[in-house]
């Protein structure tokens, strides 16, 4: 049986990696990015590879657009019964000068949009009587970073968000986790550096394992959590970070 998965933020960094993993395990990857061109490309790629897979431009934060989205994967996939929301958005500065829009913005992208496509979905896995979800969190849960309120905060929203529809829809087969990935190699992680939010050279040397992590690290992990043999693992945090977390 092929099993059609949702990877939101899907088309470029952690997404990207996770949207190729899952094809070339056998699913047919929908690639949800608000960024249309860059989904059809990364769709296009992976069919390259021989896989099999559609972009969709979607924003995540805007309701209407996910309902939209889900319904063109249900006609041009078939129903999915795994979801990955991995889209986010960081923002940094000084917290008495983080505006309410910029803290909207950011829980809109990060965390809401894990509410709606949860709830979008979950009927028809329900119905299926199967299904995984994996919640993109972060190890900035962890210990905090300083200007980094709106993205810690969103991110452990996902993890409380993780716990509670692992208890409400185990008994419905359907598994849910969130991975908090530790420092790993994206563009998102590279526009920190450029900001000065963090040193390279310091997260190095505080990784036991001595290297920044990649993409394919949090890719390798979602794929089991969506996998078969992975049906008695839900409502847990696995942390992907090289050691930086235990």
């Amino acid at each position: 049986m092929t099993r059609v998965a949702i990877v939101t933020g899907g088309a470029s960094g952690i997404g990207g990696a996770i949207s190729r993993r899952l094809a070339a395990d056998g699913a047919a990857v929908a690639v949800f990015d608000i960024n249309g061109e860059a989904a059809a490309a990364a769709a296009a790629e992976i069919c390259a590879e021989g896989g099999k897979a559609a972009g969709f431009a979607v924003d995540v934060a805007d309701r209407t657009a996910v309902e939209t989205g889900v319904a063109q994967v249900g006609s041009e996939l078939g129903s999915p019964s795994i979801l990955v929301n991995c889209a986010g958005i960081t923002v940094s500065g000084p917290f008495l000068e983080l505006d309410i829009d910029t803290w909207n913005r950011v829980l809109a992208t990060n965390l809401t949009s894990a509410f709606h496509c949860c709830q979008v979905v979950l009927p028809e896995m329900v119905a299926a009587g199967w299904g995984r979800i994996v919640n993109i969190s972060s190890s900035s849960t962890h210990s905090g970073v300083p200007g980094m309120a709106a993205y810690v905060s969103s991110k452990s929203g996902m993890i409380g968000l993780t716990k509670v529809l692992a208890l409400e829809f185990g008994r419905s087969g359907i598994t849910v986790n969130t991975i908090p990935p530790g420092f790993i190699e994206t563009p998102m992680m590279r526009g920190a550096l450029d900001n000065g939010v963090f040193d390279l050279d310091r997260q190095v040397a505080n990784t036991p394992v001595g290297r920044i992590g990649r993409p394919e690290d949090i890719a390798a992990t979602c794929a089991f959590l969506t996998s078969e043999d992975a049906g008695y693992i839900t409502g847990q945090v696995i942390g992907v970070n090289g050691g930086r977390n235990t």
